[in-house]
């Protein structure tokens, strides 16, 4: 039996609302295979009380109630299976709203998005049965969806039929470095911080890397083996699941991937003049961002998506054709370090956060890059580019480097990054640098010298929180 890990937070926000022993409303929302359902299922086994668990699917409405009703009686009262028929999803849930006034009973319905679209009216008649019934019993209703937009626009908004009733919010993310951490105990502190990159921390994706394998074995057969988890199929889910047009959607995607972040440049990679609709799409989805220098330009929200377009889907034919383990060690892994350059500064940034206001570090309210052009002592405009830069409102109070390499951080780095940090108009700067694989004795002294913080790889996992 599987131990279940992380959601810690999650777990005893649900306790605590469910502790109150009156009605309670909880909507639970976040991309697919982000572990709601995992999350649900092991908050409900620590309950004392009957639980009707319903996972709505792509059916008819008939269908739909036939199956909830089925659903209801067989944890309520399984005797009146057959016997007992509801003519409306209304009169259903007053039946569970009567049978909850004199007990506790969890009440969940998972990927709502699918019972709502078929029957557009069941948002106004679960605010009605709320408002009129429910408040007054001992249930606990749980609300879970995958497609992010429509559980912001339809369910979450201020124009929905059911705003204004939930008790509380939760929006799944995905386990930060320190939770992924905890699937592949026995790994090195590198290999951990690869994982993470490989996975974005999503738990089914994690879930697919045995700690009892080697690491380099498990990337070959679950990206660059034929019937590994990653499939092409299994990415197309992942980007079009709340999209028409599959094919627009997994190109936009790739070009953002391969370095196309411009409007203007998605466009001529895609092929289309205007992507303003499949762009916003995407973002509401979160699957990709909007970010703003000079001007916007997008970012893949998704590690594992980006490593998939940008070293897998070349190498499909040679999955297909058996070769992908050979392509994985030739062409793949010396360039790991390379791919893990951005998400090692994802891994410092999250480790900044949770130290934000506590040993000497400031507390940041914001941490993003940095470049700015700027005039050197003699006039001449350089640019200056900084890995990491945190900020609470317009202070700017920390600066990060970010080193995922072989190397030790030598002295040069430290003064590099102090001379980039004197062309930046700010009193007091904590000043960090993050390596894989530690220091050299001068950089070390030098630092110590100079305030300047040397993170290594074993303590953003031994010290972070």
């Amino acid at each position: 039996m599987k131990t279940f890990k992380g959601r810690k937070t999650e777990l005893a926000i649900l306790q605590k609302k469910f502790d109150l022993n009156e009605f309670q409303m909880v909507i639970l929302y976040g991309r697919r295979r982000i572990g709601k359902t995992a999350l649900i299922n092991e908050f409900v086994q620590r309950q004392a009380c009957k639980c009707i668990s319903f996972t709505a699917v792509e059916l008819s409405e008939n269908d739909l109630l036939s199956i909830m009703t089925e659903t209801v009686l067989n944890e309520l009262d399984p005797s009146l299976i057959g016997e007992m028929q509801f003519p409306s999803f209304e009169k259903l849930f007053e039946y569970i709203g009567m049978r909850a006034e004199k007990e506790r009973i969890i009440f969940v319905i998972d990927e709502y998005p699918y019972l709502a679209k078929q029957c557009p009216y069941i948002q106004s008649v679960l605010q009605k049965v709320i408002d009129h019934t429910w408040q007054k019993t001992n249930l606990f209703f749980l609300i879970c969806g995958s497609l992010i937009a429509f559980m912001k626009d339809e369910v979450l908004a201020s124009s929905a039929p059911l705003h204004g009733r939930c008790n509380v919010e939760l929006k799944l993310q995905p386990f930060n470095y320190l939770d992924t951490a905890a699937f592949v105990d026995n790994y090195s502190y590198e290999e951990k911080a690869i994982v993470y990159g490989l996975t974005n921390g999503v738990a089914k994706y994690v879930e697919q890397f045995n700690p009892q394998k080697p690491l380099y074995e498990n990337i070959i057969e679950q990206f660059f083996e034929f019937g590994g988890y990653f499939t092409e199929e299994q990415i197309k889910t992942v980007i079009t699941s709340e999209k028409q047009s599959p094919t627009l959607y997994n190109s936009i995607v790739s070009a953002i991937a391969s370095g196309h972040t411009k409007n203007s440049e998605i466009a001529t990679k895609v092929g289309m003049d205007d992507l303003s609709y499949p762009l916003k799409g995407l973002v509401k989805a979160e699957i990709i961002e909007k970010k703003y220098s000079k001007r916007p330009y997008y970012v893949l929200n998704d590690t594992m998506l980006s490593f998939w377009f940008k070293y897998v889907s070349r190498a499909i034919s040679l999955i297909n054709a058996g070769h992908g383990r050979q392509f994985f060690e030739t062409q793949i892994c010396p360039k790991l370090h390379d791919f893990m350059g951005r998400v090692f500064e994802k891994i410092c940034r999250e480790y900044l956060f949770l130290k934000a206001g506590s040993d000497d570090f400031p507390l940041v309210t914001e941490i993003e890059n940095f470049q700015k052009s700027v005039l050197d002592p003699h006039g001449n405009p350089i640019q200056i580019e900084l890995d990491l830069v945190g900020k609470n409102l317009n202070d700017l109070l920390l600066v990060a480097e970010c080193k995922f390499q072989n190397q030790k951080v030598d002295l040069d780095l430290i003064k590099l990054l102090q001379e980039k940090v004197s062309y930046i108009n700010s009193k007091k700067l904590c000043l960090c640098i993050f390596s894989l694989s530690g220091f050299t004795d001068e950089a070390m002294a030098h630092a110590k010298d100079s305030g300047v913080k040397l993170i290594s790889i074993e303590e953003l996992y031994r010290q972070a929180g």
